[in-house]
């Protein structure tokens, strides 16, 4: 037969609430990962030109933004906002990464419609 003490019962029911009040108070931890894939995602957007072409540049400055704030966020212990930020950032490097690979693949293929346009109409062989 198995007898609880009230009296040790009420301890682990207080240091379960302790317990989950610390963790709701110290909330996530830090998003590192969130970040250092959001870091890779805005150089891979500069890597492919996302600087020179217009739109990609406006969505490379607001993921920059975003993960300044995201920092400025993690240094002040507000983790879970921080990880949203981190992954707006993510979000605007990616779109950044496919406006500006979507603008050189269309200079690509006008250029290879020029050679094309070229060689039909007797150009140079």
């Amino acid at each position: 037969m198995n007898i609880t003490n009230p009296a040790t019962s009420l301890v682990a029911a207080i240091a379960m609430l302790m317990c989950a009040a610390l963790t709701g108070c110290g909330g996530a931890p830090p998003p590192n990962d969130q970040l250092a894939t959001s870091q890779a995602a805005l150089r891979a957007a500069v890597e492919v030109g996302g600087a020179e072409e217009p739109q990609a540049a406006l969505h490379l400055k607001l993921a920059r933004e975003q993960m300044d704030k995201a920092k400025a966020l993690i240094e002040q212990e507000e983790n879970e906002a921080a990880q949203r930020m981190l992954q707006r950032a993510e979000a605007d490097a990616e779109l950044a990464r496919a406006l500006a690979k979507k603008s050189t693949t269309l200079a690509a293929a006008d250029e290879a419609k020029g050679k094309i346009t070229k060689l039909k109409s007797g150009g140079p062989k």
